[in-house]
């Protein structure tokens, strides 16, 4: 809520007032129906005390949100957005389903409609909501392992099947140290018995201290080979306030040593070589790299200057239009895994076909996407950030086997 207005945030206020005394108009048709005086008040009061405790709540946390302790800050804010989507989004359908019923009268006769087609609107308002309460409170840790194979005709023999698990954007502060729900994701990911593990950014939300106690839970985290980490947009601190530029770097320096003392390779505009009987893989990692608003941090060329002999490469560069913009094309990468886009956290998938609004902003949001013999796969994410569920578009752990031949992927 920092980056608008108080303005801006009235202005929500008043379209949160204003809907809900729509709603309420509609809903008296509903409770006329009821025959007790006292459950018609009571459900009279109940709603005007959510409406105006939850804009009240607005408002005074955006007054006093840099009085607030900033581990409490991010909870505040992420309920709030909760409460606020899980009301709003019903209660918009329960009006426009209602008001098209009512005026246009085309699907039921008048006698019927009296009874029905309230009935119909407050289904209509009642399941999105139950929608979004699963959203918050199931979907949100019901991860979900993606397979893919790919083949390539110039991959290292010697490593053929060679294992991999992908895994993004953490955002740990928003877990608010629940250590056992991400268990949950490490026993997952060992279970598949991965040679390489890949992280591909935004560790924290904004700050180290989110990071206290995490240790024990990522330094479980197995891999035959070894694991490797890049930087998100998330991991520089540059959404916070700093009294300093000491002070930032220190949060910085903190999140850097979290890597070390979990055995992961930061990768900052760098490559390492993995090599088995004579064959090498190299993988490299940049700094975020993004398209304005997004900072530019990556150094494509520095990372890639170390890798010049090598046939074989893996770029982890946590924004997905880097790839578009420098890579495909213009290197000789051959896979580039990517995070970032969350898909939106929400979406809708039908077996193959997938779509979510983040589709008009990123042009590779979700998934594997090839172009010739590149290939690029963005991470869903693992964590979330602001709406705290997810809403067809489950966190996900992506599983991949490479193999040598010629042939496309699965």
């Amino acid at each position: 809520m920092r980056s608008y207005s108080i303005f801006t945030i009235l202005l929500l206020c008043l379209a949160i007032l204003l809907v809900d005394v729509i709603t309420f108009y509609w809903l008296q048709s509903i409770t006329i129906l009821l025959t007790s005086t006292f459950i018609k008040q009571l459900i009279i009061v109940l709603f005007w005390i959510f409406t105006v405790g939850l804009i009240t709540a607005i408002i005074i946390l955006k007054i006093k949100l840099d009085d607030i302790n900033p581990r409490r800050k991010h909870m505040l804010i992420s309920s709030l957005y909760g409460l606020t989507v899980s009301s709003f989004i019903p209660k918009i359908l329960f009006v426009i389903i209602i008001s098209i019923l009512f005026f246009t009268n085309y699907v039921f006769l008048e006698k019927e409609s009296i009874l029905i087609i309230p009935l119909i609107g407050l289904f209509s308002g009642f399941l999105p909501f139950f929608i979004i309460v699963y959203a918050i409170f199931k979907a949100v840790y019901h991860f979900k392992i993606h397979h893919h194979k790919i083949s390539f005709s110039h991959f290292p023999k010697s490593f053929n099947g060679l294992k991999i698990v992908q895994i993004s954007d953490l955002h740990l502060g928003s877990f608010n140290y629940q250590y056992k729900t991400l268990d949950r994701a490490v026993k997952l990911i060992n279970n598949l018995k991965p040679d390489l593990i890949f992280f591909t950014g935004d560790l924290v939300n904004n700050y180290a201290w989110e990071l206290r106690g995490w240790n024990k839970v990522f330094v479980n985290l197995n891999a035959k080979i070894d694991k490797y980490a890049v930087l998100g947009n998330h991991d520089y601190g540059d959404y916070s306030e700093w009294k300093s530029e000491t002070e930032k770097l220190k949060n910085f320096n903190a999140i850097e040593k979290f890597y070390q003392n979990t055995g992961f390779k930061l990768l900052r505009n760098t490559s390492d070589t993995i090599k088995n009987n004579n064959e090498k893989i190299s993988i490299l990692g940049v700094e975020n790299w993004g398209t304005p608003p997004f900072k530019q941090y990556g150094d494509l060329q520095m990372a890639l200057s170390s890798s010049q002999n090598v046939a074989f490469k893996i770029l982890l560069s946590h924004d997905p239009s880097h790839w578009q913009e420098e890579v495909v094309d213009k290197t000789d990468i051959a896979l580039t895994l990517s995070g970032h886009t969350h898909g939106m956290q929400a979406g809708i998938n039908i077996g193959k076909k997938q779509w979510s609004p983040i589709k008009y902003k990123f042009k590779h949001w979700a998934g594997l996407y090839k172009q010739k013999q590149q290939y690029l796969y963005v991470n869903r994410g693992l964590g979330w950030l602001g709406f705290p569920g997810r809403l067809g578009m489950r966190p996900e752990i992506t599983f991949f086997q490479l193999r040598c031949n010629a042939s496309d992927s699965n």
